[in-house]
């Protein structure tokens, strides 16, 4: 259903460097590369993961209520995940753990301030 999601970033080298690991760790790489922003995909199938600077070029804001969630493969890949992002400029929004029955994730923010999670169905 969902096609792509896009998310704004002030600081592009700085998110591409971020996006990269993450999207590496989920086995996504760079499918377009524009000078104004990246569009990662797992091989080269949509859905994808874009991030550009805003195309009006008023600065990039945080979506209140807007969240990214990334499908791992399991709970280890979850820890994986969110190590990745706190390693690499990420903020703490919630360490990896169950949440309900059935659904284990781990939240962060992006160093844009844009919220993520990875998560596994169980």
């Amino acid at each position: 259903m969902i096609g792509y999601v896009t998310l704004g970033t002030n600081d592009l080298p700085r998110a591409v460097a971020f996006y990269d690991k993450i999207c590496a760790e989920l086995g996504a790489a760079r499918m377009i590369e524009m000078e104004t922003g990246i569009v990662w995909a797992a091989n080269g199938v949509w859905p994808g993961l874009t991030i550009t600077k805003p195309y009006n070029k008023e600065p990039a804001t945080v979506g209140n209520g807007v969240m990214v969630g990334f499908k791992a493969r399991d709970h280890e890949q979850v820890r994986r995940i969110y190590e990745i992002a706190m390693a690499n400029g990420a903020s703490d929004e919630g360490a990896p753990g169950p949440r309900v029955e059935g659904f284990y994730a781990a939240y962060f923010r992006d160093p844009d301030g844009n919220k993520l999670n990875a998560f596994v169905m169980d």
